[in-house]
């Protein structure tokens, strides 16, 4: 180790400079953090950190400004080997760059960047003292070039290192110093090493544009936009905050009138002290109060006085009309304004350039693009692209808001395609999302073993002896949808002596084949779920796991992780076994053909039609064989029957939806709705999971209380529940929110015979005002807040679904590490586990939107695709809210919701027409909102519209250019019913509602022969295509979520 003196110049509060003499250490054992280093090799696999890889043509060597500018371009998956010097980490965070700094380390955290951050300053050899006379930055360009030639030296010459600054003194003086050293532009080494790379080097002429007009001071000012002030000190809102003078939370838009409505949530005790049930909100209204914030921004508010305090808008909108400042509001709430922000939490966002902003873009490189999120205001971009861009979907994000502009300036990223392309369209809702599934990359693939015809994969006789083998003493078999590949859990039952019962839950064991720390951990540790969309799906793991080795499916012998439950006659539990067994399924069954093996309706020739593993035996042996496989379900059925009635008892809450099939012609036109029934193996099947889930849960919180991941649903808040109780009262109904038991009870009470629809209509609602059910770590939360609402249970957790879930992947380490057979080394301590609950519910909650979304999509383009004068476009439809400008309706027959509107922007409300019998116009008249009902009074009468009245409407698209489309009702007919139209779900049996996936499928088919096959792709879009491309209908697993949510499973 090596002594040398370090000489700073420190600036002090009163801002005086300080020189300061500081003891420097010089080492010779720093690691390189290199796979082609032998020396440090022993070193660095005691450390277990991220290597450069040793099979890269090159090392990559960034300097400070090319960091701290381009850093967005290091980021792409494309760019490997590249070494952040420590020199360039300590300039950034003694100049503020703490956000930079920490983009950097998760970036050197994930191996599959394969980047690393290399402490040159400590090492002797690397590091060089500043000259006398000697600048700062000429001293750090040096610094940086010293340890890029020593990189090269100390690997033995075997790796070339390039330098890469856009400092032309630098490239002048070190370019010929030192063989296999080389120093380039930024421009000149993406033009050399990434030519083919389109994305890329567009990303970069956009940022260098950004850094153009900075250093030109060319921006032009919105004189307009002054209204805009300066942000507090962060001294002066964190004294506000502790004062209660100011208060912070996150800013979350009204994309519904997002020009005009945001609001921030107040912490509980302050919400506490006001008897306003919308009291724990602030409204911060405009956007000049809003004042340069952004939608999932953390910020701090101060409040008006009690005078100025504004009343949220109730009127529908339709985002065209934000500024209308004469709508009907509800009452006063808080208000306030933004007077700073703490975190911005800006990302990438999907825009489009509007027409009038593409003649606009002709005269200059700057213009206004819309984003995809209604919540998001418009951005300025630089782009030399936009004659190529005007019809794309493209990538932008926001650099920076100043004071005196009336829009964020931002660059543009990469396109996503053209507009109205579905694959376009889904890649937009993804990204939007901030989902990312990209293929598997070879090197994840490499760790992971094959199963192939000619190289059989076979498990390990020595695993095998550390494990239960179940394959000849267990009945195992799986119930899933038809179609199903992933098949991640399954079931046995048995009879012991003495009356006992033993039940078993059988679980994919995917932690045999994802290790702690591979690189495809790390890919499903960022993925956190598998995405199911409308009609594909992106896989959390590679398919030859989610698809062939982890799944369970019958005839071979898998790995399992299992659960096993001794159960006395009346199904209490006498003792449970966890632990890693050796299965091999016996039957992979339909839910449909389950249901018809436990009614013995079917004759057994049509069962054994539909179980392939019952063909080929002799009749006396099949008919054996059916006999045990019925009493094995019928038995499963009588002890879920248990299951769900101690939870009922508990005060479980049961939220459920219908199901029906469509069938289509030839042409794949909808030919007709047939009903599809609610199966009790549905049921059965979810509470042998949830109770899976249970008891692992109180399983390893009993083991490790401090580092536990479990799933808490929070008690939601009571003025979530307005819309509710004020609906059921409309009908006589009260409900009770106190408890989950209450709730429940009063929701079974709230039935009315002539439409079965209102019940539904109800529990709906109640779902709406549900908190979100979170991951957490056990030491993050008190034991008290463990509890979780929907279930009515004290501990839960997700154990049954590693294929599709991370969580899962996590909770099974901990099972294994709780009962002794598993590595406790690998598992997290409480902040990490925290930190990770935070990463998958965001990822679990982006997938369930992203999934809405694309639902959305598809109803959107389905009705788009039909003939204006289309008979199925006229519904029956059920009002559920009432509003200042119109109705807010539900349709049975597609399960869809939308607006009616009964006045128009002009002023106008709906008429009877003189030119049908019963047509609607819009025409003179006045609308008088009530509390369960609205007036329309017109020339020729009044007409009313009171909730849950039946309707009937014509459905129709409301297009956008920009943003996402949406469906919009229009009332045909002033006449209400109380109840359905005659044929019209007179129970759940007749139900008439649209199953969804056959929806999806009428879509596909039509797109299938749109523009795509007119369009001269590009390469970068065909990339796109395989990266966000649809699934083969052959291996969508859209039809088992739907499954899922139906028995409220996409909820818990």
């Amino acid at each position: 180790m090596l002594k040398t003196d370090k000489k700073l110049r420190l600036k002090t509060k009163n801002g005086r400079f300080l020189n300061v003499v500081r003891e420097h250490y010089l080492r010779d054992d720093v690691a390189c953090h290199s796979q082609a280093c032998q020396k440090c090799q022993q070193q660095q696999e005691n450390i277990g950190e991220v290597l450069l890889s040793s099979d890269l043509t090159h090392y990559v060597v960034p300097d400070i400004e090319v960091t701290s500018s381009f850093l967005e371009l290091f980021e792409f998956p494309e760019i490997q080997g590249v070494i952040f010097f420590q020199t360039v980490i300590n300039h950034l965070q003694h100049h503020g760059s703490r956000k930079l700094v920490n983009r950097i380390k998760e970036l050197t955290k994930d191996k599959r960047h394969g980047c690393v951050i290399f402490s040159n300053e400590f090492c002797k050899g690397a590091y060089t003292k500043r000259l006398a006379g000697e600048t700062l930055q000429e001293w750090q360009q040096r610094n940086i070039f010293s340890g890029a030639k020593w990189y090269y030296n100390h690997l033995k010459d075997r790796i070339p290192i390039v330098m890469v600054t856009n400092d032309r003194q630098s490239i002048d003086l070190f370019s010929n110093q030192i063989l296999g050293v080389f120093v380039l532009s930024l421009k000149d080494y993406l033009n050399d090493f990434y030519s083919g790379h389109r994305t890329i080097l567009d990303l970069y002429d956009s940022l260098r544009a950004v850094i153009d007009e900075e250093k030109s001071d060319q921006q032009v000012s919105d004189l307009d936009a002054k209204n805009y002030v300066e942000y507090l000190p962060l001294d002066v809102l964190e004294a506000g905050i502790k004062s209660g003078r100011y208060y912070q939370g996150c800013l979350n838009v009204n994309k519904h009138n997002s020009q005009s409505e945001a609001f921030i949530q107040r912490q509980s005790e302050i919400a506490s002290s006001s008897k306003s049930s919308l009291a724990s909100d602030i409204l911060i209204q405009g956007m000049v109060n809003r004042n340069r914030a952004i939608h999932g921004d953390i910020v701090v508010v101060e409040l008006f006085p009690k005078p100025m305090w504004k009343g949220k808008s109730t009127a529908l909108n339709t985002n065209e009309d934000t500024q209308d400042n004469e709508r009907e509001t509800s009452d006063v709430l808080p208000t306030g304004h933004v007077v700073g922000v703490l975190q911005r939490n800006w990302r990438d966002y999907m825009a489009t350039f509007s027409e009038e902003i593409q003649i606009q873009s002709q005269k200059s490189n700057k213009v206004l693009v819309a984003p995809w999120d209604y919540r998001i205001p418009r951005i300025r971009i630089s782009t030399r692209q936009i004659d190529s861009l005007r019809d794309h979907r493209i990538v932008v994000r926001i650099d920076s808001w100043d004071i005196n502009s009336m829009y964020p300036n931002g660059h543009f990223v990469r396109s996503l395609g053209v507009i109205g392309n579905l694959d376009t369209e889904i890649s937009t809702i993804m990204l939007e999302h901030s989902l990312f599934a990209p293929p598997f990359t070879d090197s994840q693939l490499k760790e992971l073993p094959s199963n192939r015809p000619n190289a059989p994969w076979v498990m390990d006789p020595k695993e095998i002896e550390k494990r239960r083998d179940l394959r000849s003493s267990h009945l195992v078999f799986s119930i899933d949808p038809k179609g199903c590949e992933d098949v991640d859990d399954t079931l046995s039952i048995r009879s012991l002596s003495g009356g006992r019962i033993e039940l078993g839950v059988h679980i994919a064991d995917v932690t045999y084949f994802v290790k702690p720390g591979s690189l495809t951990d790390a890919e499903a540790r960022s993925r956190s779920t598998t995405v199911y969309l409308a009609d594909r799906r992106y896989d959390m793991l590679p398919e030859v796991l989610s698809a062939d080795l982890c799944s369970l499916i019958s005839g071979v012998d898998r790995y399992a992780m299992s659960v096993i439950w001794e159960m006395d006659s009346s199904y209490n539990v006498i003792n449970a076994w966890y632990g890693r067994t050796v299965i091999r399924s016996s039957y992979k069954l339909f839910y449909e053909v389950a249901q018809a093996i436990s009614e013995g309706q079917v004759t057994r020739q049509e069962v054994i039609a539909d179980v392939p593993e019952l063909q080929g035996m002799s009749e006396d042996k099949a008919l054996e064989r059916l006999k045990e496989l019925r009493w094995s379900i019928m038995k499963l059925m009588e002890i879920a029957r248990h299951l769900k009635f101690n939870k009922t008892i508990e005060g479980a809450l049961e939220l459920e939806g219908l199901e029906v099939q469509v069938q289509l012609n030839e042409n794949k036109d909808i030919k007709d709705l047939s009903p599809k029934k609610p199966l009790e193996v549905h049921e059965t099947i979810a509470e042998c999971m949830i109770f899976a889930n249970h008891w692992v849960a109180k399983k390893i919180a009993q083991v490790f209380p401090t580092a536990s991941l479990l799933r808490r649903h929070p008690l939601p808040r009571q003025q979530y529940f307005s819309d509710l109780i004020h609906c059921a009262e409309s009908r006589g109904f009260s409900i009770e929110t106190s408890s989950n038991k209450l709730l429940a009870d009063s929701l079974d009470e709230c039935v009315d015979p002539g439409d079965p629809t209102f019940n539904k209509i109800l529990r709906t609602l109640a779902t709406q005002a549900m908190s979100n059910a979170l991951y957490f770590s056990t030491g993050s939360v008190s034991p008290e807040e463990y509890f979780h609402y929907g279930l009515a249970l004290d501990r839960y957790t997700h154990f049954t679904s590693p294929i599709r879930r991370y969580a899962d992947v996590i909770v099974h380490r901990l099972l294994m590490a709780a009962v002794g057979t598993g590595d406790k080394t690998c598992l997290l301590n409480n902040k990490e586990l925290e930190e990770l609950c935070h990463h998958i519910n965001t990822k679990h909650r982006a997938a369930q939107l992203a999934q809405k979304e694309s639902v959305q999509l598809f109803e959107t383009l389905f009705f788009q695709s039909m003939e204006e004068n289309d008979e199925r476009r006229i519904v029956d439809a059920i009002i559920f809210s009432i509003r200042s400008n119109g109705l807010l309706v539900f349709v049975p027959k597609y399960s869809v919701k939308g607006p009616v509107y009964l006045k128009d922007k002009n002023g106008q409300v709906v008429t009877p027409s003189y030119h049908t019998d019963d047509g609607v116009i819009f025409g003179p008249g006045t609308l008088v909102q009530h509390k369960y009902h609205v007036t329309v009074h017109h020339s020729s009468g009044t007409n009313t519209f009171q909730l849950f009245d039946h309707v009937q409407v014509r459905v129709s698209v409301l297009e956008s250019r920009a943003h996402c489309q949406s469906l919009r009702m229009d009332l045909i007919s002033l006449k209400t019913r109380r109840t359905p139209p005659s044929g019209e779900l007179i129970d759940n049996v007749q139900s008439n509602k649209m199953k969804r996936s056959q929806l999806v499928k009428e879509v596909q088919n039509k797109q299938e022969n749109s523009v795509t096959r007119d369009l001269d792709v590009s390469d970068e879009y065909k990339a796109l295509v395989s990266e966000y491309g649809q699934t083969h209908p052959s291996v969508s697993l859209y039809a088992l979520m739907e499954h899922f949510r139906e028995m409220s499973l996409t909820k818990d």
